[in-house]
């Protein structure tokens, strides 16, 4: 499979065909199941420094896919490479990504334990790595000062914290073991619309800072475009577009990408005439999803062959790949929407 990627530093993640399945329970006997998976054949390249937005409706497989990275749910098949080693080969985790790969979580009233103080917290992913407490102290200290916090919060609980404090220390917390990578769901989803830009700004500003790859998953088309120099576009399980983030979202080459985008209100007429478009009905059932491309159903350019031969993901142009029959006919009739 071709994979889209800048060129600009060193590949530090190289996810492989990766399939998270589950047995899910289907009708009134309690001990039927079949396997269904959640995420399929997913596979990309992430580079040191580089944020990758992924997009999609709930349920496309956005969160389980960082929850398979970052191996609190290991994946099913696949291979997942960090820094050069294989981690994750086939069913089998070889070596754990410890403090290398940090998640920050959609909520962070949730995700911080209320019983434990702001430096506890912070120090928690700190154990496995066997820091001694004088160095573990000064970590803290360092992370906290990075998130805008200081010292004069390290003895306080969550509940004393507003929703952007917390999620500065949710954020704190990942930054301890020096992380090469931060696995971001809905990190700003929760706050409100000034906090959000201040979190985005601070999540930036870290980036540079520490050299950080990200991987944000975001609802938001257009907090993808803020954060991101490359965006997949998920449906149902599986990736179906990838490419540079302004090539995305100003010609996207899948009828779902254009969707997404027409979801958010544009300022720009033309824009909105180029991706004007209608979709209908819902996402398929994971249990029991249409044959061939899965968005047929719902698509405004699905022909015979979209009901039954599946489309796989294709390079369409530069760093662009996309997997619909019918991308070069999107691409050139936007071209001529431009003109």
């Amino acid at each position: 499979m071709c994979v889209a990627h800048s060129s600009t530093s060193r590949k530090l993640l190289s996810v492989e065909k990766l399939t998270k399945q589950v047995d899910v329970k289907v009708g009134s006997n309690i001990r039927q199941t079949i396997q269904v998976n959640i995420i399929e054949g997913i596979s990309f390249d992430l580079l040191s420094g580089e944020t990758l937005g992924i997009v999609g409706e709930s349920g496309s497989g956005k969160t389980t896919l960082l929850r398979a990275l970052s191996m609190i749910s290991p994946p099913t098949a696949g291979t997942i490479e960090l820094e050069g080693k294989t981690i994750f080969d086939n069913g089998k985790v070889l070596q754990s990504p410890k403090g290398k790969v940090q998640m920050i979580f959609q909520d962070p009233e949730s995700s911080l334990n209320p019983t434990m103080k702001v430096k506890d917290i912070v120090a928690e992913p700190l154990g496995p790595l066997k820091i001694d407490k004088t160095k573990a102290n000064e970590i803290v200290t360092n992370a906290l000062d990075s998130v805008g916090l200081g010292q004069k919060y390290v003895d306080t609980y969550p509940a004393q914290l507003s929703g952007g404090q917390k999620q500065r220390v949710s954020i704190a917390r990942a930054l301890a073991p020096s992380p090469a990578l931060l696995l971001l769901d809905e990190p700003t989803s929760a706050l409100d619309a000034a906090v959000q830009s201040q979190v985005l700004n601070l999540l930036k500003d870290l980036q540079v800072k520490y050299n950080l790859a990200y991987i944000f998953v975001t609802h938001n088309i257009f907090v993808a475009r803020y954060m991101s120099s490359r965006i997949a576009v998920f449906y149902s399980g599986a990736m179906k577009e990838l490419g540079p983030a302004e090539e995305v979202l100003v010609a996207p080459l899948h009828p779902y990408t254009s969707t997404l985008i027409s979801a958010f209100p544009v300022p720009d007429a033309n824009m909105r005439n180029l991706l004007k478009t209608e979709v209908v009905g819902e996402a398929p059932s994971i249990i029991n999803p249409p044959p061939g491309c899965t968005f047929h159903p719902r698509c405004q350019y699905a022909a015979e062959r979209c009901k039954v031969e599946e489309p796989q993901l294709r390079k369409i142009s530069n760093r662009h790949i996309a997997a619909c029959h019918f991308a070069e006919e999107i691409q050139n009739s936007k071209k001529q929407v431009t003109n």
